[in-house]
Order: structure tokens, then sequence, then C-alpha cells
């Protein structure tokens, strides 16, 4: 049987691109038992590029599965499970891109890729094909860490004389969100930013492609994640309690609506090691 090799490296980008990028995932994934991995909501758009082979994914924004084969992707914020089918081998990059991160990139809010995923040369042109080509050409983590820090830093460059459409007050209701992990009430979030509540959730549905009652949702999930992965993890309850759900049934309902399992169920299927950048958001 063959060994299994399980190697995560987690780095921050250049600090010119922290507002758009939170950190860099390298991985490399060996000898694991074929299946599926679930990529759950979060707050972020994700950037992959693969290494060795296309990466196969399901997104079912309206129930559907659809199946693509990419070998470098780029995906929206999403409120259902993104699936991976493996075979057991995983090798490549992936990157926490922001909202502003999109704009600021890509040239486009998030809201154009909301629940969805596309091949990242239709997202950024022979840009994408330049950036794979080079970190084919190199063969350590941090080479590969400087290549995504330089054709990065260069696209940002490329758009910052290009004043952003991004509304101040949706940016804010954005900051609002994320500094609290969703526990802001909407109508308070809309009164901080001089808009109406309706006004709001357009506005900000129009940027990032979910209203904020939903992103709100997405936050206190994701939060609840990442205090469920620590190993001395307390209580569903008191992690309900601590993420701002009314109690752990609640809690259960939004695992089961964006996970599509309790976080039992979500850890006991997951065959590969789950990995993610929460160490650097939070450092």
């Amino acid at each position: 049987m063959t060994d299994q090799l399980a190697e995560t490296v987690l780095r921050r980008p250049h600090e010119l691109l922290a507002p758009y990028v939170t950190g860099y995932t390298g991985y490399r994934l060996r000898g694991f038992p074929p299946g599926e991995h679930k990529g759950l909501p979060s707050r972020h758009l994700t950037f992959i590029v693969q290494f060795d082979a296309p990466l196969e994914l399901v997104m079912d924004p309206d129930g559907h599965r659809e199946v693509q084969h990419l070998d470098a992707l780029l995906s929206g914020l999403h409120t259902r499970p993104a699936v991976i089918r493996h075979d057991g081998d995983q090798h490549g990059i992936q990157l926490h891109l922001t909202p502003a991160g999109a704009r600021a990139i890509f040239g486009f809010p998030a809201a154009e890729l909301a629940g969805d995923a596309v091949p990242l040369d239709a997202a950024w042109g022979p840009t994408a094909r330049e950036l794979v080509e080079r970190l084919a050409a190199v063969g350590t983590w941090p080479e590969r860490f400087a290549v995504l820090d330089r054709v990065l830093l260069r696209a940002a460059a490329g758009r910052a004389e290009i004043p952003s459409a991004a509304r101040p007050e949706t940016t804010e209701a954005w900051r609002q969100l994320v500094v609290t992990d969703g526990r802001i009430d909407v109508r308070g979030l809309a009164a901080q930013v001089g808009w109406s509540r309706r006004h709001l959730t357009d506005q900000f549905t129009a940027e990032f492609g979910f209203g904020p009652k939903e992103m709100a949702r997405v936050l206190r999930f994701e939060r609840s994640k990442q205090l469920f992965l620590r190993p001395d993890h307390e209580t569903l309850a008191s992690i309900a309690a601590e993420c701002g759900y009314a109690d752990q049934a609640h809690m259960a309902r939004d695992w089961r609506a964006f996970a599509g399992a309790s976080p039992t169920q979500w850890m006991a299927a997951e065959q590969l090691p789950v990995r993610h950048a929460d160490s650097l958001d939070r450092a």
C-alpha cells in the first residue's frame, strides 16, 4: 500500500496584496482513499491551480450536478458545498481571495461568480496561462509563492488607476460583517452605513452575489467550523453560543444547509485532511 503523504504549507502574500488575498495554501496529498471533498461556504472566493491532474469539481447552484475538469479555476462566494471528487491524490495551490481582490485583480465584482466556478483563463485571459506555466517551471513552495506575489502584484498595479465601482457603504457593511463573524443585526448594519435595510440588501447583493443576512449566516457557520476543527474544541452547544446561534439546533440547521451534514458527519466523511488558511486569517 502506498504510504500516505499530507503536506500543507501556509503563507501570507506580499503585504501590498493583504486586502486582496488573505493567504496561500500549498498542498500535496498522496495515498488517501478515493472519495469526495467538500469545499464549504466561506468569506473567500477560491482560486486554485492544480499541478499534476485536473480538479474534478461539482458546483451545485441550482440543484444540478455539473462536473467540470479544471487545471486552474476561480470560484465565487457560495452557500452550498462545492464537491471535489478525487482519487486520493491532490497536488496544487489555493489562494483565499477577498471580494476586494476580485475587483483589484480580475476587474469585476464578486457577484459575477456567485455560486459558480469558471476556468481561470475565462476570468483572466493570457495571464492565467502565464501563471500556470511559471508555477510549473519552479519546484519549491517558496518559489511558487514568489511567483504568485509577482503576478498578482502586477495585475493589481495594472488596475490601480481605475476607480473602483464598489460603493463605500457596501464595503463598510462587508467589513462590519467580517469583523463580527456575522453577529450583527442587518437592520442595525443598514443604519450604520446610512441606508434602509432594503437598499443595503439590494446594493450588497449586486456587489457580492448574496444579501447581508445570508452572508451573516455564512460567516457564523464559518466561525463554527473553525472552532470545531480545534483539537480541544468545546461542546457543540458551547460553539453554537459563541457563534451567536440561538441554540445548538439553530447551528445544526445551518450546517445542514451549508455542509449537507452535521459537523461530526462532515468530518467523518472527509477522506482528505481538511486544509484551510484560518490560522492566517486570525493571526
